[in-house]
């Protein structure tokens, strides 16, 4: 709704994790030992998401900031069907998408 398209955080709880899921907007998470503070980050900075070609379960994602900054996250699609609905804009696009 407000143009995200990802969200990296140092944990989710299932529910949030699976809203985000929901709406199109792919979870990230930091690796193990690093978090926002460790890499220098204030929450100004563009961010772009290198995904590859394939989007797959548990994918580790490389991040680049207009500041300069490199750092690896991991996908938070824990499952093949979170990739799908992920892949469809959200699980009621994925839905609506089967129906038609």
């Amino acid at each position: 709704m407000q143009g995200v398209k990802a969200v990296i955080a140092e944990s989710y709880e299932r529910i949030h994790r699976s809203n985000l899921l929901g709406m199109g907007i792919l979870p990230l998470q930091f690796s193990a030992g690093e978090h926002a503070m460790s890499l220098g980050l204030t929450g100004e900075e563009s961010f772009t998401f290198e995904l590859g070609e394939v989007i797959t379960v548990g994918q580790t994602i490389t991040v680049r900031t207009n500041t300069d900054k490199t750092f690896q996250v991991v996908s938070r699609l824990d499952t093949d069907p979170e990739v799908a609905y992920f892949m469809n804009g959200g699980i009621l696009r994925y839905v609506l998408r089967k129906l038609l």
